[in-house]
């Protein structure tokens, strides 16, 4: 490697000298800090064959590092709905104003209005979900995992549990039902082969084992096995279960949509509603996925499958704060009103009509002009495929519009874009803006146009 490229690398005074915004904001110190800590990445990547990052670049790169420190949200132009990294599931209107009330004054979490006493924290959340799922009884924890490991430990702890061997997944984050159910302290029972599993599988581990106390179904909702496969389903899992003695039906549902996803063209996302119809004891699932509330895991069933999970130790443990059961009551009644699909932004973004995006597009397009001639950055509507996200309904597409940006330097464009706090795609070299997970279109132009003044 060429020692004159390493010259060629501007110094921390030069590009201190472009930066005055940064120093006003972030201090003196913490703004070269950054700079070098950006420096020294380049001379890493050109050691390595890395082509000389160009100054606007290096700067790009400084600004993005302080961003964390320049803002609480940003904009999500990726097309995917439920974005992991990004926070999945936005809030709906009242949602924020129900954090907003919560934070601003005291609540009654655990007071019971009427009667002046004591009352059981999340009473009136829980009963807001058994009216929209028609269940027994409900218990709210902070996510799905919790919920998962809490009902194993609550109703399997020292006892075996049968789960399929195609079931026994791993998550995002290194989730893994094995694990889960080892810290749970619940016996793994394997049945059936990776891709078939039959109710006589279940049935025999039943005979072989006299500690079962659940059969589990995990439910792939981050990936799909196709081709020749066989499961057995809740109901057929619930006739094996309830003929013999204390044996229940876990249903680890996931993602956990209350509304038929097949309406938006998409496959048919199993619902809790359904679940418990088909006869699951309990059933666990996300929050802030297909429901479009906050982090939550939420478990659903009969009232002495869910008390006994109540009374556990970890229940406290894993129990939600008075700003989630605040925004997950104010979502689930959108579902109660049956407004849910207007409301809620995760339903309206999988719901919205082409003809939509691409008017909004159109109109992002014309908003830009002037900053794509300026910058040398060339625009076109494409098609494109927005996804789903955040381990829901895995291969789905939901087609649509994009603003494809091409430049000189794509990678250089996506960073510039991520400073002003848009994150967007690339794809086939060009930098993709897809407005279905755009919440407003204004805020998206007025970042980019202003990003110059930074």
């Amino acid at each position: 490697m060429s020692s004159n490229l390493f010259r060629e690398l501007p110094s921390v005074n030069d590009l201190l000298l472009e930066s005055a915004d940064l120093v006003q904001r972030e201090g003196h110190a913490r703004t070269v800090a950054a700079l070098r800590s950006v420096l020294d990445a380049a001379r890493a990547d050109l050691r390595s064959g890395v082509d000389l990052p160009v100054r606007s670049v290096l700067l790009a790169r400084t600004r993005e590092r302080l961003a964390p420190a320049l803002r609480s949200g940003v904009i999500n132009a990726t097309g995917v709905v439920l974005h992991t990294n990004l926070g999945r599931a936005p809030l709906s209107a009242a949602a924020q104003r129900a954090l907003v009330s919560a934070a601003a004054a005291y609540t009654p979490l655990e007071f019971d209005m009427r009667s002046g006493e004591r009352g059981r924290r999340g009473a009136a959340l829980e009963d807001v979900l058994c009216e929209t799922t028609g269940a027994q009884a409900a218990l709210v924890v902070n996510n799905c995992a919790a919920a998962t490991v809490l009902m194993l430990a609550a109703h399997a702890a020292g006892r075996g549990v049968v789960v399929a061997r195609g079931q026994l997944v791993e998550i995002g984050g290194g989730f893994r039902v094995p694990e889960i159910m080892r810290q749970s302290g619940a016996r793994l029972i394997e049945v059936g082969t990776t891709n078939r599993v039959r109710a006589a599988d279940y049935a025999q581990a039943l005979q072989e084992n006299a500690d079962v106390a659940a059969l589990l179904r995990v439910h792939a909702s981050n990936f799909k096995m196709i081709g020749f496969v066989e499961e057995v389903d809740v109901a057929g899992l619930a006739a094996v279960a309830h003929a013999g003695s204390g044996v229940v039906v876990l249903d680890d549902l996931g993602s956990g949509a209350l509304i038929d996803t097949a309406q938006f063209g998409l496959a048919h996302e199993p619902m809790p509603q359904e679940s418990l119809r088909a006869g699951a004891d309990l059933v666990a699932f996300s929050g802030d996925k297909l429901l479009g509330g906050p982090q939550a895991g939420v478990l659903l069933g009969t009232r002495d499958a869910v008390e006994r999970c109540r009374r556990h130790p970890l229940a406290r443990a894993f129990r939600a704060d008075k700003f989630t059961l605040a925004a997950l009551e104010a979502t689930l009644l959108h579902y109660v009103r049956g407004e849910a699909v207007r409301e809620v932004p995760v339903l309206r973004m999988i719901a919205a009509p082409l003809a939509e995006i691409q008017a909004r597009t159109e109109a992002v397009q014309r908003a830009l002009a002037a900053w794509s001639e300026a910058h040398g950055v060339r625009m076109e509507i494409v098609d494109a495929q927005s996804t789903i996200g955040g381990g829901s309904l895995p291969g789905e597409t939901l087609p649509t519009r994009a603003l494809a940006l091409a430049s000189a330097s794509s990678a250089a464009l996506q960073v510039e874009l991520r400073t002003c706090g848009v994150i967007a795609r690339v794809h086939d070299g060009r930098v993709l803006l897809d407005l279905r997970t755009v919440l407003d279109d204004e805020e998206l132009v007025k970042s980019i146009v202003d990003s110059d003044s930074r």
